[in-house]
């Protein structure tokens, strides 16, 4: 199946991927599908590293469990960690990557306590509050 042919299944409605890598050079092409994909958090992106030339280098590393997050306005961070399908290890592993990713991306000058509250919450269910301190304490004892 080609680039067209994708092109068209996604215009139609089909978004069963998780991660959509392109090449520079097929980008006009994808442009289109931006009112599809970028509300989605699906577009391809230069600084997530979804746009590379080097295409089999990025399917290997989100292969391999590359977080990608972003931080809202407000300083908040939404993640996903898993899927319904995903047991609960595979979801506590999950969480605790991405809780450790966002530890070690503090800055040096960031001053005060780093993350102040760590809610956990399904797409359209209530949120459950996690006791950050616990948190930093679990990640710290796996690295």
């Amino acid at each position: 199946m080609g680039l067209q042919e994708y092109v068209e299944k996604i215009e139609k409605g089909w978004l069963d991927v998780d991660v959509i890598i392109a090449a520079p050079s097929v980008m006009p092409k994808i442009a289109k599908l931006g009112k599809i994909l970028g509300p989605r958090n699906m577009m391809p992106n230069p600084k997530s590293g979804t746009v590379t030339e080097n295409i089999g280098e990025a399917v290997k590393e989100v292969k391999g469990g590359k977080i990608a997050f972003r931080v809202d306005k407000q300083g908040i961070i939404h993640s996903p960690i898993g899927k319904i399908s995903f047991d609960a290890t595979k979801l506590a592993d999950n969480a605790h990557a991405l809780i450790g990713a966002i530890l070690k991306a503090k800055p040096a000058t960031a001053k005060g306590k780093y993350v102040k509250k760590v809610t956990l919450t399904s797409t359209m269910g209530p949120g459950i509050l996690i006791d950050s301190a616990e948190v930093e304490a679990a990640i710290a004892a796996a690295a």
